[in-house]
């Protein structure tokens, strides 16, 4: 079995954004969500985004671990 060397900066690359540490640090400043709304249903994914992170999680698949930290830190406040 391979193990996956996914880090949140890979991800961001994956989700189309930026992946510069300065950029992440600005997406999370400018980016939360309230306990009540889920990861894939924040406003701010488009639906090619949001269908990538709910399948990972479902199907917990190689990037559910990166998923995850992203969904906490944005439920962090």
């Amino acid at each position: 079995m391979e193990l996956s060397n996914h880090d949140l900066g890979a991800l961001f690359d994956q989700l189309g954004l930026s992946s510069k540490p300065e950029d992440i640090d600005v997406f999370f400043a400018s980016h939360s969500l309230p306990p009540e709304v889920k990861l894939i249903d924040a406003p701010f994914w488009t639906p090619a985004q949001a269908r990538f992170l709910k399948e990972e999680m479902r199907e917990d698949a190689e990037w559910a671990p990166v998923v995850d930290q992203l969904n906490v830190r944005l439920h962090e406040s």
